[in-house]
């Protein structure tokens, strides 16, 4: 899965912009690589007359390359450190939509569990993999079931997802946790040789297979913040690849219990 330099303008005034930005597109540059498209790099290209006058970049809302949706990004510092107050207070809204394997037992739950690197517990092929622990740092989330659907036989759920902590990789661990990997996903739900593969000589058929999607089925779907007393709220769409793929089933409402808030 290529990744291009293109993403929607959603909302922009001159110390803030909101963009929509696709799978697999970094962010950032990483690991030193200066070769491939990224976040930061599209949005210098087109703010490079704010770039000229003094503005300051910061990006807000990071995700990673292979979850798409919402990025909020500063122009200056004064509109910075105003959504990191945000942040801080835990006032800034979240939701994302992520589709898993199995269904669900119940409509609504929450989950506590503790995180932290792996490496620091276990062996891990992994340098990036997080997992539950009682010795790390708190992390809660919540999930909701939009739907359940068959598809070939095979149980998949599309969850709303809200991160009430703001950890690394917070959602995907919890959702493994559960026992609902999100579809996909080449570190969580495996045993990481996907992973391994793509940044080595490439995925394998049996990987492929396994996976089902070329990237992982997380999308930053909803962000609130406070802007000058009142309070924004943006919304992205379920973007077309993992629309595609719910579209071949046949989807079910949710039927499980809710454990509540």
């Amino acid at each position: 899965m290529r990744a291009e330099c293109s993403f929607g303008v959603l909302d922009e005034c001159d110390d803030w912009i909101v963009v929509d930005k696709p799978a697999p597109l970094a962010v950032h540059p990483a690991n030193g690589r200066t070769d491939e498209p990224t976040l930061l790099g599209g949005l210098q290209a087109l703010l490079a007359c704010d770039l000229a006058d003094g503005s300051k970049l910061s990006i807000l809302t990071r995700l990673d390359r292979e979850t798409s949706g919402l990025v909020l990004v500063a122009k200056n510092r004064d509109a910075a450190r105003h959504f990191s107050r945000q942040f801080e207070a835990r006032r800034v809204l979240k939701q994302y939509l992520a589709l898993v394997h199995g269904w669900p037992d119940l409509d609504r739950w929450r989950e506590e569990g503790p995180i932290l690197r792996a490496g620091e517990v276990e062996e891990s092929a992994v340098w990036l993999r997080q997992k539950v622990d009682p010795s790390g740092r708190p992390c809660s989330t919540v999930f909701e079931v939009e739907g359940r659907v068959a598809i070939d036989g095979r149980h998949f759920a599309m969850v709303r997802c809200f991160p009430k902590t703001g950890r690394t990789h917070q959602i995907r661990v919890h959702l493994e946790a559960a026992g609902h990997p999100i579809v996909g996903d080449k570190i969580y739900g495996t045993d990481g040789r996907p992973y391994l593969e793509q940044i080595g000589p490439g995925l394998s058929k049996e990987s492929v297979e396994l996976l089902m999607l070329p990237r992982h089925a997380l999308h930053a779907s909803r962000l609130s913040v406070e802007w000058n007393g009142d309070d924004l709220v943006w919304d992205s769409p379920l973007p077309p690849d993992l629309a595609r793929f719910i579209d071949t089933g046949s989807l079910i409402q949710g039927h499980g219990e809710s454990a509540g808030n």
